[in-house]
């Protein structure tokens, strides 16, 4: 693993994905938060909660990276990275399907939600 420092960011990648064989994509840190990259041609729906039935918060935009503050079980969701019952909390009272963000991991990368 290659660790890159700047005093504005940190730039984490792993060297190659044992799976696939392919470079894995930077995990960045910017102002002490990690973001990860959503699924590259998506428009990803923000939930209030951790399923499709609750209410929509917004819509990130193509590209877009997230932080993930916690991350707790919901609703089942198939997406370009698999199907997950995960979801990411990105800021108080917004969540996003694990399914499609590429955190590198079919589990948690971070604390359970309280």
């Amino acid at each position: 693993m290659a660790i890159e420092e700047t005093a504005d960011a940190v730039a984490t990648t792993d060297a190659t994905d044992t799976a696939t064989g392919t470079v894995a994509d930077t995990v960045e840190t910017t102002a002490g938060a990690i973001t990860y990259p959503v699924a590259p041609g998506y428009q990803l729906n923000v939930r209030s909660g951790p399923g499709t039935n609750y209410r929509l918060v917004k819509v990130l935009p193509y590209n877009s990276r997230v932080p993930i503050r916690c991350q707790r079980h919901g609703e089942k969701v198939s997406g370009p990275y698999g199907t997950s019952d995960i979801w990411d909390s990105i800021a108080p009272g917004q969540y996003v399907s694990d399914a499609y963000v590429k955190t590198g991991s079919d589990g948690f990368v971070t604390v359970p939600c309280g």
